[in-house]
């Protein structure tokens, strides 16, 4: 039993596409793959035959992780959400202390993450050190060059 992740049902819905993508069409492409392989003659020699072997393992090890990821998921109710601190699906605008940048951020499982739409996973760096706060509150977030210091201005949805 893996860990439970919160989706918001547009993310929920991709992730069982995918899954469903991957459970046809991705295994009839490659059977598709290794039949042609396999036609190619000798197997003890075809480089080709192991190639598509081993991508059929990766695929079916991908399709294992993402039925146990949709089997975990849940989905939140965002009406029932507390926006008075950071939490799952929560946008929060956050000031660099150092720099003062602002940047606006919504928290989402580490399947839904999207930096260049502003999603960012839990499990990050930032994330971590977002969640449970509070607007005025500092988060301490440990980056690579340091620590960074965020001061939350807004928590919303």
């Amino acid at each position: 039993m893996g860990n439970v992740s919160y989706y918001t049902e547009k993310g929920l819905q991709k992730l069982k596409d995918e899954l469903q993508h991957l459970k046809t069409k991705g295994r009839a492409d490659m059977a598709k793959q290794i039949a042609e392989a396999r036609d190619k003659g000798d197997l003890s020699e075809n480089a080709e035959y192991d190639a598509a072997k081993e991508a059929q393992g990766l695929l079916e090890l991908k399709i294992s992780k993402l039925e146990v990821a949709v089997g975990n998921a849940r989905v939140m109710d965002e009406s029932k959400i507390d926006t008075s601190k950071a939490s799952v699906l929560s946008k929060v605008k956050i000031r660099n202390k150092k720099n003062g940048m602002e940047v606006t951020y919504t928290l989402v499982s580490e399947e839904e993450s999207d930096l260049k739409s502003g999603k960012i996973s839990l499990k990050s760096p930032i994330g971590e050190g977002l969640l449970g706060k509070k607007v005025g509150e500092i988060a301490v977030v440990k980056a690579p060059a340091g620590n960074i210091e965020f001061e939350i201005l807004e928590i919303g949805m």
